[in-house]
């Protein structure tokens, strides 16, 4: 039986500050080696190495619930809930034209040239968010168009082997990517 199970990523600082409390099982990759982030917090049997038996893919198959737990390095400088909303405003998008500066965000920085053969900048989340969609292989072939021209297909699958972002995962990386911007400002004093 196939069960169409969704994904779950939730990002921490410092995901033990989670797994110290609560106890999971570390998912296995197809290849026998421990999956970087996925945990099982349901009932799934366990191997000899405190792994799942099953490697995640068959787990999921199967009906098993996996979460992916991912350290995101950019909200260990957030102080608390408060801090988090105030560094959800608006970002200064314009210091996306200074190469210094575009380099040290999270999930685009080593992409200044890709953004430079945009023909219009990025200006809000929804177009950061297409750019992050346009990065992978799978959509490459959008980069150079305007935004209106990408946002006709940017969110069509591109098929199962195909490697491409989901309208979801691009917009939740995107407004992160605004709140490092913020970070990076209040670090260097606005």
């Amino acid at each position: 039986m196939n069960f169409d199970m969704p994904d779950v990523d939730i990002d921490f600082g410092d995901r033990t500050q989670l797994t110290k409390h609560i106890k999971g099982v570390g998912a296995r990759l197809e290849n026998g080696n421990k999956h970087n982030t996925g945990v099982y917090f349901t009932d799934i049997p366990v191997a000899h190495d405190g792994l799942a038996t099953l490697d995640h893919k068959h787990a999921e198959q199967l009906g098993y619930f996996k979460l992916d737990l991912l350290n995101v390095g950019v909200y260990e400088h957030v102080r608390n809930e408060l801090h988090l909303v105030e560094l959800m405003r608006e970002p200064n998008w314009a210091r996306l034209q200074e190469q210094a500066f575009f380099e040290q965000l999270i999930h685009v920085g080593k992409h200044f040239e890709t953004a430079a053969r945009m023909p219009e900048d990025i200006t809000s989340v929804p177009r950061m968010a297409m750019f992050l969609a346009v990065i992978r292989p799978a959509k490459r072939h959008l980069i150079g168009l305007p935004w209106a021209e990408v946002a006709k297909t940017i969110w069509q699958s591109a098929g199962q082997d195909s490697y491409s972002f989901k309208k979801s995962h691009s917009v939740a990386y995107a407004q992160l990517v605004a709140v490092h911007m913020n970070i990076l400002e209040e670090k260097n004093g606005g």
